[in-house]
């Protein structure tokens, strides 16, 4: 199996991605680690907000060897111009970061790329890029970023997911152990969780939990 497809393959087996989110804190990296030592991690995402491309690289690079020792694969956000110099897995872009077919052409085609998308006409359109996931948002209030969109919880799952087809949707957006069941009863098969995993007490037994929701419905 090559490399490009041994990371498609992985993606499309793929249910939770852990989303990083990085200012100048200390100690950022334990309970990534923790969370990484569940063994259900299957993505890694790093946002870095520094703004210091050093800084970001040096992360990229300490996430990038955590992530693959744990079997996951590592993206990168918004920088899609720094993912072979990291050797990142793939890129994932915004609506506010570059478009992406210029994310695509400075990642590669062996690389994998997600997009950003709020509502069923949005995935239709993403189906039409190349990209290999989107992430779809927000679910709840979250504090990680400042929401342009209301949450829209199982309701935006359900109604977005028959638009997707055979496309990967990682829910996201201020996603807990807590209220990920709505979201899963909703038809959800996967789900990206940031501050849900690593600001919980024990960032590994909530990874093993959202895992579980996950594995109990495919079981039925």
């Amino acid at each position: 199996m090559t490399r490009e497809s041994d990371r498609r393959q992985h993606l499309i087996t793929a249910r939770l991605y852990l989303i990083v989110t990085v200012r100048d804190e200390g100690g950022w990296l334990i309970p990534v680690e923790a969370a990484l030592s569940s063994g259900c991690v299957d993505i890694v995402q790093l946002r870095d907000r520094s703004g210091d491309d050093a800084v970001l690289i040096e992360r990229a690079h300490e996430l990038r060897e955590l992530a693959h020792a744990n079997d996951a694969l590592f993206v990168l956000n918004d920088r899609p111009e720094l993912v072979t110099r990291v050797e990142a897995d793939g890129a994932h872009v915004g609506e506010d970061d570059i478009p992406v077919a210029e994310a695509r052409a400075a990642i590669g085609p062996e690389r994998i790329l997600g997009t950003s998308t709020h509502d069923a006409d949005e995935i239709r359109a993403a189906r039409e890029l190349p990209v290999d996931y989107v992430g779809l948002g927000p679910m709840y209030p979250t504090s990680s970023k400042t929401l342009a969109r209301a949450p829209g919880g199982g309701a935006l799952v359900a109604g977005c997911l028959p638009a997707a087809g055979s496309l990967p949707v990682f829910p996201i957006g201020g996603i807990t152990p807590e209220n990920a069941p709505a979201l899963v009863s909703a038809g959800a098969k996967r789900l990206a969780v940031g501050a849900g995993i690593l600001r919980a007490a024990d960032p590994a037994a909530a990874a093993r939990d959202l895992a579980a929701l996950l594995d109990d419905d495919k079981a039925r």
